[in-house]
């Protein structure tokens, strides 16, 4: 299925009127960051549509979207990723001051919730990988002051103190500074995001938390095999912890043909010995493997499959939505793009979601987490002077 029935998605978009979504992960500052495109990269105007991307405002406002994560992500190759992680932090920020109208920064769940009422997209901000701190809790601190409200702890690959789900095992998942991290992170009220980890590193973080945690743009590892998905042990440690698992959109985290078809892709590369993390290296087989073996589609049916497995394993007050558009070169079939929400919404509903489910499911659920996360904070800062930690003194001989 895709498109929904005009009067499923009818009553669909007058839900998301009341219960907007709270997306927990797009990519819209790099991709207007990559843009070939004159002047500064928030100069293009999202107020408008925007032929390149997955994101602008009208199409926000048609997939009833009230509040959005705006990844400040950078690549863990980047000769210096704290500037590039603050350069991303002003173009959101541009962003929002340049579109004021219709975009409003959040710091807090009160913040969010105060922005969606007005009628603005609540823009909260999350960082994509512990590369972004370089192994630095006073860095951490700076960010956190600066408006992050979630630290993904790894990307693709592992950081010094914490083992990705994409690289080799390195770490038994958390190191010593890499707990010291998470606890920082749970004294500032800053989210602790799962999703990129190793399932070691779940767990590890699982056992470390004293507040929430999140999986900002993760599926169901029992759908669909890819690492980057969430096992069924963790998801069910969800509801004691009181965290979220944000289901994402990404075609082979969804579907198992997809994957399927990327594990063809990795093997080609493996043949020919080019990097699997080489942009025009895999482009170019991609486009060779397309004229044999047709790329296969993910669908909304599909994801909504994954919305329904964490709803069965961890309930329905631990179930949210992260897209990750502009974060990928294709999306589900019926989820083009931001706007494509209803759809989903009507989907589910068609298959007996109950209202405050889907209440919960849009955005309920993520400001709880975040609301939790900070009456934590509260408890734990009182307890725990700002840490002086460091990863030399931590880890020593461990660090790589």
């Amino acid at each position: 299925m895709s498109r929904a029935a005009p009067d499923d998605r009818r009553s669909a978009r007058e839900l998301l009127r009341r219960f907007p979504v709270l997306d927990g992960h797009n990519d819209l500052p790099w991709a207007l960051r990559g843009a070939d495109s004159p002047g500064p990269p928030w100069a293009t105007d999202i107020a408008a549509p925007v032929a390149f991307t997955h994101t602008d405002l009208p199409r926000l406002a048609a997939g009833g979207v009230g509040g959005q994560f705006w990844s400040v992500y950078v690549p863990a190759e980047v000769a210096d990723p704290v500037t590039t992680t603050i350069e991303q932090i002003d173009l959101v920020r541009q962003l929002i001051a340049r579109h004021g109208d219709a975009l409003g920064l959040a710091l807090t769940a009160a913040g969010a919730q105060a922005a969606m009422a007005a009628g603005k997209v609540a823009c909260l901000i999350g960082a994509e990988g512990g590369h972004s701190i370089a192994s630095s809790l006073p860095v951490l601190r700076t960010l956190y002051q600066l408006g992050v409200r979630y630290l993904t702890l790894t990307h693709n690959r592992n950081v010094p103190w914490a083992d990705s789900a994409t690289d080799e095992p390195a770490h038994g998942g958390l190191t010593a500074f890499g707990r010291e991290v998470v606890a920082e992170m749970q004294r500032l009220g800053m989210l602790v995001d799962l999703s990129h980890v190793a399932p070691v590193t779940m767990t590890a973080a699982l056992d470390a938390a004293q507040a929430p945690v999140i999986f900002s743009h993760s599926s169901a590892l029992a759908l669909c095999d890819h690492p980057r998905n969430v096992p069924d042990a963790v998801l069910s440690r969800l509801p004691a912890n009181g965290g979220v698992c944000m289901v994402t959109f990404v075609p082979e985290f969804v579907s198992q043909r997809c994957r399927d078809w990327e594990l063809e892709v990795a093997a080609e590369l493996d043949r020919r010995g080019v990097r699997r993390d080489d942009p025009a290296g895999r482009r170019a087989v991609r486009q060779e493997l397309a004229r044999r073996t047709p790329r296969p589609a993910a669908t909304l049916s599909e994801v909504a499959d994954h919305v329904d497995h964490v709803r069965s394993v961890a309930g329905a007050g631990h179930v949210g939505l992260g897209g990750d558009y502009d974060g990928v070169d294709r999306l589900p079939d019926g989820l083009q793009d931001v706007s494509c929400y209803p759809d989903l919404i009507a989907e589910l509903a068609r298959r007996g979601w109950s209202e405050p489910d889907l209440a919960g499911l849009t955005s309920g659920n993520i400001l709880r987490v975040l609301g939790d996360a900070e009456s934590a904070a509260v408890t734990l800062a009182a307890r725990r002077e700002p840490s002086g930690a460091t990863i030399e003194g931590l880890d020593g001989a461990f660090v790589s």
